[in-house]
Protein backbone atom coordinates (compact mmCIF):
# COMPACT_ATOMS: atom_id res chain seq x y z
CA UNK A 1 0.00 0.00 0.00
CA UNK A 2 2.88 2.38 0.70
CA UNK A 3 4.24 1.66 -2.79
CA UNK A 4 0.85 2.65 -4.22
CA UNK A 5 0.84 5.84 -2.17
CA UNK A 6 4.31 6.71 -3.44
CA UNK A 7 3.22 6.01 -7.01
CA UNK A 8 0.16 8.25 -6.66
CA UNK A 9 1.96 10.79 -4.46
CA UNK A 10 -1.15 10.76 -2.25
CA UNK A 11 -1.73 9.51 1.29
CA UNK A 12 -4.48 6.87 1.12
CA UNK A 13 -4.37 5.68 4.74
CA UNK A 14 -4.37 7.47 8.07
CA UNK A 15 -2.04 5.43 10.31
CA UNK A 16 -2.13 7.66 13.36
CA UNK A 17 -4.60 5.42 15.15
CA UNK A 18 -4.46 1.84 16.34
CA UNK A 19 -6.81 0.92 13.48
CA UNK A 20 -5.70 2.15 10.05
CA UNK A 21 -8.34 4.21 8.25
CA UNK A 22 -8.81 5.44 4.72
CA UNK A 23 -8.24 9.14 4.21
CA UNK A 24 -10.79 11.09 2.18
CA UNK A 25 -8.51 10.70 -0.84
CA UNK A 26 -8.35 6.97 -0.09
CA UNK A 27 -12.15 6.71 0.01
CA UNK A 28 -12.43 8.48 -3.33
CA UNK A 29 -9.77 6.21 -4.82
CA UNK A 30 -11.58 3.11 -3.52
CA UNK A 31 -14.89 4.14 -5.08
CA UNK A 32 -13.21 4.93 -8.39
CA UNK A 33 -11.49 1.53 -8.33
CA UNK A 34 -14.84 -0.16 -7.76
CA UNK A 35 -16.28 1.73 -10.74
CA UNK A 36 -13.36 0.75 -12.96
CA UNK A 37 -13.63 -2.91 -11.92
CA UNK A 38 -17.36 -2.87 -12.66
CA UNK A 39 -16.67 -1.32 -16.09
CA UNK A 40 -14.04 -3.92 -16.90
CA UNK A 41 -16.37 -6.70 -15.76
CA UNK A 42 -19.11 -5.39 -18.02
CA UNK A 43 -16.66 -5.23 -20.92
CA UNK A 44 -15.76 -8.87 -20.31
CA UNK A 45 -19.42 -9.88 -20.14
CA UNK A 46 -20.22 -7.96 -23.34
CA UNK A 47 -17.35 -9.65 -25.16
CA UNK A 48 -18.47 -13.10 -24.02
CA UNK A 49 -22.06 -12.32 -25.02
CA UNK A 50 -20.91 -11.24 -28.50
CA UNK A 51 -19.00 -14.50 -28.86
CA UNK A 52 -22.25 -16.37 -28.07
CA UNK A 53 -24.10 -14.52 -30.82
CA UNK A 54 -25.78 -11.68 -28.91
CA UNK A 55 -25.81 -8.44 -30.92
CA UNK A 56 -26.54 -6.01 -28.11
CA UNK A 57 -27.32 -5.81 -24.42
CA UNK A 58 -29.28 -3.89 -21.82
CA UNK A 59 -28.36 -3.64 -18.14
CA UNK A 60 -31.46 -3.58 -15.97
CA UNK A 61 -31.75 -3.20 -12.19
CA UNK A 62 -34.67 -4.23 -9.98
CA UNK A 63 -35.03 -3.43 -6.29
CA UNK A 64 -35.96 -6.10 -3.77
CA UNK A 65 -39.63 -5.14 -3.45
CA UNK A 66 -40.32 -5.37 -7.18
CA UNK A 67 -40.09 -9.07 -7.97
CA UNK A 68 -43.51 -8.74 -9.57
CA UNK A 69 -45.21 -10.60 -12.46
CA UNK A 70 -45.22 -7.56 -14.77
CA UNK A 71 -41.43 -7.38 -14.85
CA UNK A 72 -41.15 -11.13 -15.43
CA UNK A 73 -43.61 -10.92 -18.34
CA UNK A 74 -41.72 -7.93 -19.75
CA UNK A 75 -38.42 -9.80 -19.70
CA UNK A 76 -40.03 -12.88 -21.22
CA UNK A 77 -41.51 -10.92 -24.13
CA UNK A 78 -38.16 -9.20 -24.75
CA UNK A 79 -36.37 -12.57 -24.89
CA UNK A 80 -39.00 -13.90 -27.29
CA UNK A 81 -39.06 -10.88 -29.62
CA UNK A 82 -35.32 -10.13 -29.54
CA UNK A 83 -33.42 -13.33 -28.73
CA UNK A 84 -30.23 -11.69 -30.01
CA UNK A 85 -30.46 -9.00 -27.29
CA UNK A 86 -28.90 -9.95 -23.97
CA UNK A 87 -30.65 -8.46 -20.93
CA UNK A 88 -28.57 -8.55 -17.75
CA UNK A 89 -30.64 -8.23 -14.59
CA UNK A 90 -29.21 -6.98 -11.30
CA UNK A 91 -30.86 -6.65 -7.89
CA UNK A 92 -29.85 -3.24 -6.56
CA UNK A 93 -31.33 -0.79 -4.04
CA UNK A 94 -32.67 2.50 -5.31
CA UNK A 95 -29.59 4.49 -4.24
CA UNK A 96 -27.25 2.10 -6.07
CA UNK A 97 -29.42 2.24 -9.16
CA UNK A 98 -28.93 6.01 -9.31
CA UNK A 99 -25.15 5.59 -9.01
CA UNK A 100 -25.15 2.92 -11.71
CA UNK A 101 -27.15 5.10 -14.08
CA UNK A 102 -24.93 8.13 -13.50
CA UNK A 103 -21.78 6.05 -14.11
CA UNK A 104 -23.20 4.41 -17.24
CA UNK A 105 -23.14 0.99 -15.58
CA UNK A 106 -26.92 0.58 -15.98
CA UNK A 107 -29.42 1.39 -18.72
CA UNK A 108 -32.69 0.97 -16.80
CA UNK A 109 -33.84 0.76 -13.20
CA UNK A 110 -37.18 -0.11 -11.63
CA UNK A 111 -37.96 1.28 -8.17
CA UNK A 112 -40.72 2.75 -6.01
CA UNK A 113 -39.25 6.26 -5.79
CA UNK A 114 -38.93 9.15 -8.23
CA UNK A 115 -36.49 11.13 -6.04
CA UNK A 116 -33.83 11.18 -8.74
CA UNK A 117 -30.96 13.60 -9.24
CA UNK A 118 -29.93 15.60 -12.30
CA UNK A 119 -29.23 13.51 -15.35
CA UNK A 120 -31.73 10.76 -14.50
CA UNK A 121 -35.38 10.57 -15.58
CA UNK A 122 -38.07 8.83 -13.51
CA UNK A 123 -41.36 7.89 -15.19
CA UNK A 124 -44.32 6.25 -13.43
CA UNK A 125 -45.01 3.18 -15.56
CA UNK A 126 -47.34 1.09 -13.37
CA UNK A 127 -49.81 1.94 -10.63
CA UNK A 128 -51.00 -0.83 -8.31
CA UNK A 129 -53.54 -0.84 -5.47
CA UNK A 130 -51.91 -0.90 -2.06
CA UNK A 131 -53.23 -3.51 0.36
CA UNK A 132 -52.89 -4.27 4.05
CA UNK A 133 -50.71 -7.31 4.79
CA UNK A 134 -51.81 -9.20 7.89
CA UNK A 135 -50.84 -12.32 9.87
CA UNK A 136 -52.95 -15.32 8.82
CA UNK A 137 -55.03 -15.26 12.06
CA UNK A 138 -55.35 -11.53 12.61
CA UNK A 139 -58.71 -10.20 13.93
CA UNK A 140 -58.98 -7.69 11.07
CA UNK A 141 -59.32 -10.55 8.59
CA UNK A 142 -63.01 -10.84 9.51
CA UNK A 143 -63.50 -7.74 7.32
CA UNK A 144 -63.28 -7.90 3.53
CA UNK A 145 -62.10 -4.26 3.50
CA UNK A 146 -60.41 -2.24 6.25
CA UNK A 147 -60.38 1.48 7.04
CA UNK A 148 -56.95 3.07 7.36
CA UNK A 149 -57.65 4.28 10.91
CA UNK A 150 -58.49 0.69 11.94
CA UNK A 151 -55.13 -0.45 10.61
CA UNK A 152 -53.35 2.35 12.48
CA UNK A 153 -54.62 0.97 15.80
CA UNK A 154 -52.21 -1.96 15.37
CA UNK A 155 -48.39 -2.10 15.44
CA UNK A 156 -46.89 -1.56 12.00
CA UNK A 157 -43.92 -3.09 10.21
CA UNK A 158 -42.81 -0.46 7.69
CA UNK A 159 -40.09 -0.03 5.11
CA UNK A 160 -37.04 1.83 6.36
CA UNK A 161 -36.35 5.32 4.92
CA UNK A 162 -33.22 3.80 3.39
CA UNK A 163 -35.07 0.74 2.06
CA UNK A 164 -33.75 -0.54 -1.24
CA UNK A 165 -37.02 -0.01 -3.11
CA UNK A 166 -37.44 3.67 -2.17
CA UNK A 167 -41.04 2.98 -1.04
CA UNK A 168 -40.78 4.97 2.20
CA UNK A 169 -42.10 8.28 0.82
CA UNK A 170 -45.20 6.74 -0.77
CA UNK A 171 -46.12 4.78 2.38
CA UNK A 172 -45.44 7.80 4.60
CA UNK A 173 -47.88 9.93 2.57
CA UNK A 174 -50.58 7.31 3.19
CA UNK A 175 -49.92 7.23 6.97
CA UNK A 176 -50.11 11.01 7.20
CA UNK A 177 -53.62 10.92 5.71
CA UNK A 178 -54.92 8.98 8.74
CA UNK A 179 -56.19 10.56 11.94
CA UNK A 180 -54.27 8.23 14.29
CA UNK A 181 -50.48 8.43 14.79
CA UNK A 182 -48.88 5.19 13.56
CA UNK A 183 -47.29 2.82 16.08
CA UNK A 184 -44.21 1.51 14.32
CA UNK A 185 -42.81 -1.68 15.83
CA UNK A 186 -40.04 -2.15 13.27
CA UNK A 187 -38.61 -0.74 10.04
CA UNK A 188 -37.13 -3.13 7.50
CA UNK A 189 -35.12 -2.82 4.32
CA UNK A 190 -36.66 -5.63 2.26
CA UNK A 191 -40.04 -7.06 1.36
CA UNK A 192 -38.96 -10.52 2.51
CA UNK A 193 -38.16 -9.36 6.04
CA UNK A 194 -41.40 -7.38 6.26
CA UNK A 195 -43.47 -10.43 5.28
CA UNK A 196 -41.56 -12.62 7.73
CA UNK A 197 -42.23 -10.26 10.65
CA UNK A 198 -45.88 -9.84 9.69
CA UNK A 199 -46.28 -13.61 9.36
CA UNK A 200 -44.75 -14.02 12.82
CA UNK A 201 -47.29 -11.62 14.30
CA UNK A 202 -45.04 -8.63 15.02
CA UNK A 203 -47.42 -6.25 13.28
CA UNK A 204 -49.18 -5.45 10.01
CA UNK A 205 -47.66 -4.03 6.85
CA UNK A 206 -48.46 -2.73 3.39
CA UNK A 207 -47.72 -4.12 -0.04
CA UNK A 208 -48.88 -4.61 -3.62
CA UNK A 209 -51.56 -7.28 -3.27
CA UNK A 210 -50.86 -9.11 -6.55
CA UNK A 211 -47.17 -9.32 -5.68
CA UNK A 212 -47.79 -10.61 -2.14
CA UNK A 213 -50.31 -13.20 -3.36
CA UNK A 214 -47.88 -14.46 -5.99
CA UNK A 215 -45.56 -15.56 -3.16
CA UNK A 216 -48.26 -17.98 -1.93
CA UNK A 217 -47.38 -17.72 1.75
CA UNK A 218 -49.75 -19.46 4.19
CA UNK A 219 -48.72 -17.26 7.13
CA UNK A 220 -50.05 -13.97 5.70
CA UNK A 221 -53.17 -12.58 4.03
CA UNK A 222 -54.14 -9.28 2.36
CA UNK A 223 -57.12 -6.97 2.56
CA UNK A 224 -58.01 -3.87 0.56
CA UNK A 225 -58.89 -0.47 2.04
CA UNK A 226 -62.46 0.80 2.44
CA UNK A 227 -61.41 4.26 1.29
CA UNK A 228 -60.52 5.12 -2.27
CA UNK A 229 -57.78 2.59 -2.67
CA UNK A 230 -54.31 4.08 -2.15
CA UNK A 231 -51.77 3.08 -4.77
CA UNK A 232 -48.06 2.50 -5.22
CA UNK A 233 -46.30 3.78 -8.32
CA UNK A 234 -43.50 1.81 -9.93
CA UNK A 235 -41.00 4.08 -11.67
CA UNK A 236 -38.74 3.36 -14.60
CA UNK A 237 -35.39 5.13 -14.21
CA UNK A 238 -33.01 5.94 -17.06
CA UNK A 239 -30.44 8.51 -18.06
CA UNK A 240 -31.56 11.70 -19.77
CA UNK A 241 -30.87 11.96 -23.47
CA UNK A 242 -31.59 9.97 -26.60
CA UNK A 243 -31.91 6.25 -25.75
CA UNK A 244 -30.13 3.58 -27.77
CA UNK A 245 -32.12 1.56 -30.29
CA UNK A 246 -32.36 -1.52 -28.02
CA UNK A 247 -33.50 0.71 -25.16
CA UNK A 248 -36.11 2.38 -27.39
CA UNK A 249 -37.59 -1.01 -28.24
CA UNK A 250 -37.60 -2.04 -24.59
CA UNK A 251 -39.32 1.20 -23.59
CA UNK A 252 -41.96 0.52 -26.24
CA UNK A 253 -42.66 -2.86 -24.64
CA UNK A 254 -43.01 -1.16 -21.26
CA UNK A 255 -45.51 1.24 -22.81
CA UNK A 256 -47.48 -1.69 -24.21
CA UNK A 257 -47.84 -3.15 -20.71
CA UNK A 258 -49.39 0.14 -19.63
CA UNK A 259 -51.93 0.32 -22.46
CA UNK A 260 -52.88 -3.38 -22.63
CA UNK A 261 -56.51 -4.08 -21.67
CA UNK A 262 -56.96 -4.66 -17.96
CA UNK A 263 -53.56 -3.14 -17.09
CA UNK A 264 -52.86 -0.01 -15.06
Amino acid sequence: MRDLERLLEVQLFDRRYRQTRLTWAGQVFLEECKRVIATVDQAVQATKAAALGYQGYLRLAICDSLAQPRIAALLASSREEEPELEIRVFELPFSQQLIGLHNNLLDIGFALSDAVSDGVVAEAVWTDPLSVVLPARHPLLEHSQIALDEVLKWPLVLCHPDAGSGCHHQIQALLESGSIPPKVVDRVTSLGVMLTLVGAGYGVGFGIASQVRSLQRADIATRSFTETSPTLNTYLLRRQGEPSEPLKRFLQRVEETRTAPGKN
